[in-house]
């Protein structure tokens, strides 16, 4: 109906006058969008009163049908007869709802009588309309109208047709009559502008006359009227020069008022929209560019107080929305173009009056419309009206310190003070109405707090506004509020990252960008929790589609909070301390995160508080990358918070059935014998001044301990080690186990040994200690997990496990040899060196055999054939080096010293170590 409307203006307005329009096009569309509107609601309000009727005869009928049979009463004589209609239903049963008549042939016979009486029928018979009104309701349609074009159409096509198109062509015809008169005819023109301003009088008197015979008709002919009426009076103004602007104002206010004087009186909707339009229109049309502000102002505010009085008796939503609209868009357009500072006095004073004046509005209609609406809000005027009045504010005070913020604190105690009212006089009754206001304080009352640091709000305002609106789209289950306030919040996110660069200086945490990403991570975080919840708590109240916006609103919000931390450890610290200041905010945050998840029942934030550990990972590398040990600028308090907090989470936590909290405690063991093992070695090094193999070792004493606590004392732990013994045994402790190893051949590989400042003493070096104690304690540790039963270790092949421990002994005594002769007799430590030294092949012949011959007699004694053929084996190689190596080394005392020695020894073996039988091996 707008579009048809708009249409009409557009053709009338261009045909008086070609620059107009598109005046003529925005008032014809709202009169069309008010005419279709109020057609909507009477054809709505006949479905609801049709449907309330038909439900009253379906339950009389179902009592009857309950009730036991009896024989029907003689009917009794009326006073006054009954209707036709009635006499229908007493001769025929009544058709159920939905046209099922099945229940009709399942009757018995006695079921067929007639079931109401003639008195009961009448209760159920709609009295025919007066036979003079050609506007009664005719029949309803099966299926309803539906949609905006639908109840245009069916608003043109139903009813007193005639008239309303009588009413549009007389329309035309009068524009059309204006023209030609002022083009071809000598009649004055005061002449024939008055006889259609008097015909025009003449239609309103006739409408009012027939108001009460016949609604529709008389409508169409006063809203007709108060067309021509501003027509004629625009005529005489601007095309024919006829009235100063003056007279004319007040003609146009003339007929403003009287049309809201008849809208109110006749409940028409639309005259008090063209009266609204009208008035709004006469300061634009009348203007002559010499008026000035204050008059302008006035005169809205004595049109708005008139919207603002219409509320109190009508709750016309469509009315209230027009004067807003008017009101601030030329208020706006105003400021554009002519405010200047000087003016703040005579224009803050009405910006205020129209704020309050629209505050109030949502507050009317809500107490007026009442019923299924009290569950709805005016949501136009109740978000739209405070962010448009601040934005001009912002534009008003602009030239005052802190302006902005002093307006968005006066705001939001205002939207406190208003729902704490509200609440305290109607309580559940507006519930909806009160936490928007709410909202709207505490969102404004906190946006204060950057505008005074910043003077930056625009993407404060949008996550304020998108939270609000996601809210509200779940409380009314709305998909297009909850999608278009997800939008603004990623449109403030973009604001606030285009802002960036220009935002400088400020304090710590008290400037426009922490405070601005706070706000933004508050937005995305409530959207994310009001998802949630109202997924858990209703039945389907969101789209399947919608579940991914939970978790990604709250992606969003951490990602703000965690990007607003980073930024100001990175603006407001030195270098050298932001790491470790990282460290502690993300410890701290994922301690807030915990926090939420106990009060508020919140999944994600579990995931977001076990998240701490993931974050110390990376942070532990660049650490590595940029500072000289962990503990350095502040390390020492920031590492073992963040340990501190990470077992805290994991304990509070690991009853929410986390799959991957088994592996966080491993992972957690991980990390604390890296981190200790670097800070160990380091301060070692800085001991000894980086000489010896002191260094070596603090790479293995941390992780040894950690693994023997485990083996040792690990059981005794309830928690977190016997609580998780798979976590820390299996999973924690292989790794270890396997650096260990690795450090092992390493050390016996690339170091010499050298203890200074102490003498070298094989055996009794530090060197040679540590590795013999870590042999000891990986024999102890795999005879613990074998002990527990755990897998995989329960099912290892125990000869295996120490057949592997006892070639690590073999390497590290050659080592502790080779080492030895380093010290003692200067051979280089050096591959080449020791091939060609006899000394060292000598000694190692000897020692091999030394070695064989141990193993043969504690395998013969023991009756271990297994150990007793590795002796053998040894004893193999031996001889064959005898013969490959040393006999190359022709005329050496080494020589002969490794023949005679090992032929010696062969003996003795032979003598104490004769070979076990097999059936007593193990």
């Amino acid at each position: 109906m707008w579009f048809l409307g708009a249409v009409l203006g557009a053709l009338l307005a261009g045909e008086l006058y070609s620059g107009l329009w598109l005046l003529g096009a925005l008032l014809g569309g709202i009169v069309g969008w008010s005419v279709g509107s109020r057609a909507r609601q009477r054809q709505e309000e006949r479905h609801r009163l049709l449907e309330e009727r038909l439900q009253r005869l379906e339950s009389a009928v179902d009592r009857l049908l309950r009730s036991p049979q009896s024989p029907p009463a003689e009917p009794q004589p009326s006073a006054v007869p009954a209707p036709a209609a009635a006499a229908s239903v007493d001769a025929t049963p009544p058709r159920l709802a939905g046209g099922d008549e099945r229940l009709a042939g399942e009757l018995p016979a006695e079921a067929t009588t007639p079931l109401l009486s003639p008195a009961a029928a009448a209760l159920f018979v709609v009295a025919p309309a007066a036979a003079g009104d050609s506007t009664a309701p005719p029949a309803l349609a099966a299926q309803p109208a539906s949609g905006w074009v639908a109840a245009g159409v069916e608003w043109l096509l139903r009813g007193n047709l005639m008239a309303r198109a009588g009413v549009i062509v007389l329309f035309f015809g009068v524009a059309f009559l204006l023209k030609y008169s002022y083009q071809h005819l000598q009649v004055p023109l005061e002449l024939r502008l008055s006889g259609v301003a008097l015909a025009a009088v003449v239609l309103l008197l006739l409408g009012w006359r027939l108001r009460t015979t016949r609604e529709a008709y008389a409508l169409a002919l006063q809203g007709g009227a108060i067309g021509l009426l501003y027509l004629t009076i625009f005529s005489a103004l601007r095309l024919f020069g006829l009235l100063e602007a003056a007279p004319a104002f007040i003609m146009l206010l003339a007929v403003a008022a009287l049309a809201a004087t008849l809208a109110v009186l006749q409940d028409a909707l639309i005259l008090a929209v063209l009266g609204v339009v009208g008035g709004f229109l006469a300061p634009i049309i009348a203007a002559t560019g010499a008026g000035n502000h204050v008059m302008l102002f006035g005169y809205y505010a004595v049109l708005n107080v008139g919207i603002l009085a219409i509320a109190f008796f009508k709750a016309w939503r469509l009315l209230n929305l027009v004067g807003f609209v008017f009101t601030f868009a030329i208020a706006t357009v105003w400021g554009a173009l002519r405010y200047r500072p000087e003016h703040f006095a005579s224009t803050e004073p009405f910006l205020i009056l129209f704020f309050l004046i629209y505050a109030a509005m949502p507050l009317l209609f809500a107490r007026r419309a009442g019923g299924p609406r009290a569950s709805r809000l005016d949501t136009t005027l109740v978000f739209a009206l405070p962010l448009i009045a601040f934005a001009l504010q912002v534009a008003l005070v602009r030239d005052f310190a802190y302006g902005s913020a002093w307006s968005a604190l006066t705001l939001g105690a205002f939207y406190l003070m208003l729902a704490r009212t509200l609440w305290s006089r109607l309580g559940e009754g507006q519930r909806l109405l009160v936490e928007a206001f709410l909202a709207l304080g505490i969102g404004f009352t906190t946006l204060a707090i950057p505008l005074a640091f910043d003077g930056r709000w625009t993407a404060a305002a949008w996550a304020i506004e998108g939270a609000a609106l996601v809210w509200v789209g779940v409380r009314q289950q709305r998909l297009p509020a909850r999608l278009f306030g997800i939008l603004l919040q990623l449109l403030a996110g973009l604001f606030q990252l285009a802002e960036l660069p220009a935002r400088t200086g400020g304090w710590p945490l008290l400037n426009g960008v922490f405070l601005g990403g706070v706000l933004l991570t508050l937005a995305g975080l409530s959207g994310a929790w009001l998802l949630q919840r109202a997924w858990r708590q209703e039945p389907r109240p969101l789209r399947s589609a919608e579940r991914v916006l939970a978790p990604l609103l709250f992606v969003w919000g951490v990602a703000w909070w965690s990007g607003s931390g980073l930024h100001e450890i990175d603006r407001f610290l030195p270098q050298s301390l932001q790491l470790n200041a990282a460290i502690v905010f993300f410890t701290a945050s994922c301690l807030l995160f915990s926090w939420l998840e106990r009060r508020c029942d919140w999944p994600a934030a579990r995931h977001a508080a076990l998240a701490l550990l993931p974050l110390l990972f990376p942070l532990a590398l660049l650490a590595a990358g940029h500072l000289p040990h962990p503990f350095a600028h502040l390390g020492y308090l920031a590492w073992p918070v963040a340990f501190a907090a990470h077992f805290r989470l994991l304990q509070r936590h690991e009853a929410d059935g986390s799959r991957h909290v088994d592996w966080l405690h491993a992972a957690g063991l991980w990390l604390l014998a890296a981190i200790g093992a670097w800070e160990l070695a380091w301060n070692i090094d800085r001991w000894v001044g980086g000489r010896a193999a002191w260094p070596l070792l603090g790479w293995a004493l941390w992780p040894a301990a950690l693994l023997a606590a485990l083996a040792l004392r690990g059981e005794r732990l309830r928690w977190p080690v016997a609580a998780h013994r798979a976590a820390y045994f299996v999973v924690g402790g292989t790794p270890l186990a396997v650096f260990l190893a690795v450090w092992f051949f390493a050390g016996n590989v690339l170091s010499d040994g050298n203890p200074w400042p102490l003498p070298y003493l094989p055996l009794l070096n530090p060197l040679d200690l540590a590795q013999a104690g870590v042999l000891l304690l990986l024999a102890t540790w795999f005879s613990e997990l074998r002990r527990l039963q755990l897998p995989p270790y329960a099912t290892a092949p125990l000869p295996l496990a120490w057949g592997i421990l006892g070639g690590a002994a073999f390497i590290w005594a050659n080592a502790v040899l080779l080492r030895a002769l380093h010290h003692w007799a200067g051979v280089p430590l050096q591959l080449a060196a020791m091939l060609r030294s006899e000394l060292v092949q000598a000694s190692l012949s000897l020692f091999w055999t030394l070695l064989a011959l141990a193993a043969m007699v504690v395998a013969t004694r023991r009756r271990w054939r297994a150990l007793w053929l590795a002796g053998a084996a040894l004893m193999a190689v031996v001889v064959g080096k005898l013969l490959l190596v040393d006999l190359s080394n022709a005329g050496t005392i080494e020589r002969i010293v490794s023949f005679v020695g090992v032929g010696l020894l062969m003996l003795v073996i032979g003598y104490l170590a004769p070979a076990p039988p097999k059936e007593d091996a193990p």
